[in-house]
């Protein structure tokens, strides 16, 4: 649960970004280009891409070839790009998450990359480097990922706080870690497939702060999920504060 008046404050924001609506297409474009490299740089440096945020921007408005780069680094930049694309297609549906969504996202995470997994729930056993969570074995994915699905839509049917339904749902993506690659990629897209579709910015969680993304991370595998909520949340609030600097006077 993430403190009221956080929430509130971010209501009030967004409220506020909501009134301006629709927004000026040259701003909405702008903006779309800002998130679009920030985010990818993001979440791929997070798992260890070397790329900078430079570099992820040449790539994706050029398709040039940075050297001294892997093909999987460049690949990872312009996957996620296309991940980017289908989640803002689905969110604009307005429907519930189904698990398709799902494999399908990470089915682009890991194109070319790793086809034999790609789009698939691992048949193995894995372990999240540097936690002592151990994640459900592979013959309790299949369940789990329909329960995930359905968690969705009962707290959406409840009218719960979209951040707080989405925060959950990276972790639940995590907790589960249904792919033996990419699942904390998946679990960002999915979470904010879930903020654009109720109309709330992104959340990007920045590469500098990935060792607090994990503390929190590892506090919800142990049952404390306030504070991954909490961080999630501000994350939110800071793309909001952007959005609304985008379109202030």
């Amino acid at each position: 649960m993430v403190k009221k008046d956080l929430l509130e404050e971010i209501n009030r924001k967004k409220k506020i970004l909501d009134f301006a609506r629709p927004l000026p297409p040259v701003i909405v474009a702008k903006l779309k280009e800002y998130f679009d490299v920030e985010w990818t740089y993001n979440s791929n440096a997070i798992e260890g891409n070397t790329l900078t945020l430079q570099e992820t921007k040449v790539i994706l408005e050029t398709g040039v070839t940075i050297g001294g780069k892997t093909l999987r680094e460049h690949l990872e930049v312009t996957n996620h790009k296309e991940a980017i694309d289908f989640v803002e297609k689905i969110a604009e549906k307005k429907t519930i998450v189904t698990e398709q969504d799902i494999l399908n996202l990470h089915r682009i995470i890991l194109k070319e990359i790793d086809s034999k997994n790609a789009g698939k729930y691992r048949n193995i056993q894995v372990r999240i480097s540097g936690s002592n969570y151990l994640p459900p074995e592979a013959v309790e994915v299949p369940l789990k990922m329909k329960e995930l699905v359905r968690a969705i839509e009962v707290q959406e049917l409840k009218g719960e706080h979209p951040i707080e339904i989405a925060s959950h749902t990276h972790f639940n993506l995590v907790h589960i870690h249904p792919f033996v690659d990419g699942n904390g990629r998946t679990a960002r897209l999915l979470m904010n497939l879930i903020l654009i579709k109720f109309g709330y910015p992104l959340a990007v969680i920045q590469n500098k702060d990935r060792m607090e993304y994990y503390k929190f991370l590892e506090k919800a595998h142990e049952g404390n999920i306030e504070s991954f909520d909490e961080f999630i949340s501000k994350s939110v609030e800071r793309s909001l504060n952007i959005y609304l600097e985008a379109i202030s006077p």
